[in-house]
This record gives structure tokens, C-alpha cells and sequence, in this order.
């Protein structure tokens, strides 16, 4: 029996490769993002830690305690807005590598789909000449088989 060669079956290892990579970027990103989210809750935390222990102050020690945390409020709310930002970017960029890799995915199994059918059609082919072969032989040696038998009678 012949081996099942399929003309695009470069086309499907190219983009099971190409799914791979764009789940790669995809697992980077996330990484990312995930660690973005957390140095954004950190600096929240921290922010709030600082306030709660401010407001547990006496009100005279308070005062000074929160005119510095209010001068020095400001940077911590930019990087906080830049924290912010940053996941919101990373967040439109996964959404971007989701589609991306689903896309690929669809066609990809849609590759499979064809190459599931035309093996299926291949050993159909195949069994049909195996069978036509073996139709043959039978009817051949039906045939010597006969020929046999009459030659015996022809002689007797």
C-alpha cells in the first residue's frame, strides 16, 4: 500500500509553528500583565497602609505627617496612572494576541479537517484497488481453474 502524502501538509506544520509562537507572545503578555496588576495593587497597598496609619495618629503629629504625604502623594497617583495605563495597553494587546491565535487556531483546524478528509478518500482509493486486485486474482484463478477442469475432460 502506498504512504499517505498530502500536497499542503507544509502549510499545516507552518502554522501549527505559527500557533505556537503567537501562544508564546500570548503567555509573555500575560506574564506581563499580570505582573503590572501586581506592583499596581502593591503601590495602592502601600498608599493605603500609609493613610491608615497616618489617620491612627494623634491629630498633632497627624497634621505634619499629612501635609508630607500629600506633597509626596502627587508621584505615587502619576505612577499609579502610569501603572494604570500600562495594563490597560497590555490588556488591548492580549485581546489583539487572543484573536490572533483564534484565528490561527480555525484555520489551522480547518487544514486538519482537510487533510482527515482526504486521507479518509486516500485508504477509500486504496481498499477499492486492493479489492479490484483481489477480484482478479480470484477471477483468474477461477478462470485456470476451469480451463484446468476442461483440459482434463478434453483429454479423458
Amino acid at each position: 500500500m502506498k504512504r499517505f502524502v498530502w500536497r499542503l501538509q507544509r502549510v499545516l506544520d507552518i502554522k501549527t509553528k505559527e500557533e505556537q509562537a503567537k501562544r508564546a507572545e500570548l503567555l509573555a503578555l500575560t506574564e506581563k500583565l499580570a505582573e503590572t496588576r501586581g506592583e499596581l495593587l502593591t503601590q495602592q497597598n502601600i498608599l493605603r497602609n500609609i493613610i491608615s496609619r497616618i489617620s491612627e495618629e494623634r491629630p498633632k503629629k497627624r497634621l505634619g505627617k499629612q501635609e508630607f504625604f500629600l506633597k509626596c502623594s502627587a508621584t505615587s497617583d502619576a505612577l499609579i496612572k502610569r501603572l494604570k495605563e500600562k495594563e490597560r495597553k497590555l490588556e488591548s494587546q492580549q485581546i489583539e494576541k487572543i484573536a490572533e491565535v483564534l484565528k490561527i487556531r480555525r484555520f489551522k483546524e480547518g487544514l486538519e479537517k482537510l487533510r482527515a478528509d482526504a486521507k479518509r478518500e486516500f485508504i477509500r482509493s486504496e481498499e477499492k484497488l486492493e479489492q479490484k486486485e483481489l477480484d482478479e486474482g480470484a477471477t483468474i484463478g477461477f478462470a485456470r481453474k476451469r480451463l484446468t477442469t476442461e483440459e482434463l475432460k478434453i483429454r479423458n
